[in-house]
C-alpha cells in the first residue's frame, strides 16, 4: 500500500472575521492525479499556500511525508509547486531564474537544461521572463516545480493561458508524473479538463470539505441513474414500463428528418439498459435508442456546490 504523501488535518485559517478554511481534513495519495475543486472563494489557494508554508494556519496542520514544509531541509527536492506563473523577476531570463532556484536548494545546474527541455522552453531559455506570454510563463513555472525532481507536486490552475495543444500536453504530463509514483494535487476551474485528468477529487466550498472521492463516485452521487429509451411504439412502452414497476419521465421529441412521425423518448429512473431492454423485448416493442444516462462532472459540481458559491450572477439580468 502506497504511503500518504500529503495530509491535511483540521486545517483552519481566518482573516479577521472571515474563515477562509474551516476545519479541513483530507489526504492526497501518490500514484494518481487528485483534483482540488471548489467555487471561487472556496479556500483552495489558501489551503495550498498553507501546505507550502506560505500562510500560517490558525489551527490544524498540513504535512508532507509526515513533516511540515518548514521542516524540509531542501524543500524543492521534496515538493514542487506552481501557484503563480507570473512570480518571476521580469528582467531575469528563464534560464537565470531556474539557475537561481537550483542554487538555493543545492540542485545541480545541469538540471536546469533538463527541465527547460521537458517543458519546451529550450529555444527561449535566454529571453527575459517579463516578455513571456501567460502560456510560456505557465511552462516556466512548471519547469521550476520539476527542478528538484520532487515526489510531491502542487499545481494551481496550470492550464491558464495554454492553447488546446498545450492543455492536452500538460494533462498527459501530469498523468505521467503520477504514474511514476508521485503525488499530484491540481486545482482548476476547467471541469471538463479535470474530468479527463484526475482520478480522485477533493471538493470544498466556503472552506469546508464537500467530497473526498473518486471522480466517478462524485458524479454518481449527484446524478440520477437512468436509461434513455426511444421507440415508435411509445404508448406500448409506457404501459410495459408501468407494468414492470419502473418510473420514467418524458425526455423531449426526436425527429428522424424524413417527414415520418417523430419518436419521443423516455428516461427510466433507477434502471439499467439490460432491465429496460428486457421489458421492451418481452412486449415485442421496437427500440430506436437504449442508452445509459450518466451525469457530467460539471453537472455534479454545480449541484453539490451550489449552496457554497460566494458570488451569484443574475443570469436573466438586464442588457449590458
Amino acid at each position: 500500500m502506497l504511503a500518504v504523501m500529503i495530509e491535511v488535518r483540521g486545517l483552519t485559517k481566518t482573516f479577521g472575521d472571515v474563515k477562509a478554511v474551516d476545519d479541513l481534513t483530507f489526504s492526497v495519495r501518490p500514484g494518481i492525479v487528485t483534483g482540488f475543486l471548489g467555487p471561487n472563494g472556496a479556500g483552495k489557494s489558501t489551503t495550498m499556500r498553507m501546505i507550502l508554508g506560505l500562510d500560517r494556519p490558525t489551527s490544524g496542520e498540513a504535512l508532507i511525508d509526515g513533516q511540515s514544509y518548514r521542516e524540509l531541509k531542501h524543500p524543492l527536492r521534496t515538493v514542487g509547486a506552481l501557484l503563480d506563473a507570473k512570480w518571476v523577476h521580469p528582467n531575469r531570463s528563464a534560464k537565470a531564474h531556474l539557475q537561481w532556484m537550483a542554487a538555493s536548494n543545492g540542485i545541480p545546474g545541469s538540471r536546469v537544461d533538463e527541465v527547460l527541455r521537458l517543458v519546451g522552453l529550450t529555444e527561449v531559455a535566454g529571453k527575459k521572463a517579463g516578455g513571456f506570454s501567460l502560456g510560456m510563463a505557465q511552462r516556466l513555472g512548471l519547469a521550476g516545480a520539476l527542478l528538484g525532481d520532487p515526489k510531491v507536486l502542487l499545481f494551481d490552475e496550470p492550464v491558464n493561458g495554454l492553447d488546446p495543444e498545450g492543455i492536452v500536453w500538460i494533462r498527459k504530463f501530469m498523468q505521467r508524473l503520477a504514474a511514476e509514483g508521485r503525488t499530484v494535487l491540481v486545482s482548476s476551474h476547467l471541469l471538463s479538463e479535470m474530468a479527463l485528468t484526475a482520478e480522485h477529487l477533493v471538493v470544498i466550498g466556503r472552506g469546508r470539505l464537500i467530497s473526498d472521492s473518486p471522480v466517478q463516485a462524485f458524479v454518481d452521487r449527484a446524478s440520477e441513474a437512468g436509461v434513455r429509451v426511444r421507440s415508435p411504439q411509445l404508448d406500448a412502452l409506457r404501459a410495459a414500463l408501468t407494468g414492470a414497476g419502473l418510473a420514467f419521465r418524458e425526455d423531449g421529441v426526436s425527429g428522424n428528418g424524413s417527414g415520418a412521425p417523430a419518436a419521443s423518448a423516455l428516461v427510466v429512473s433507477g434502471a439499467t439498459t439490460e432491465v429496460v431492454g428486457q421489458v421492451a423485448g418481452d412486449s415485442g416493442i421496437v427500440l430506436h435508442e437504449l442508452s445509459a444516462q450518466r451525469g457530467s462532472l460539471e453537472d455534479a459540481f454545480m449541484k453539490l456546490t451550489g449552496d457554497d458559491v460566494q458570488y451569484h450572477a443574475d443570469v436573466m439580468g438586464g442588457a449590458l
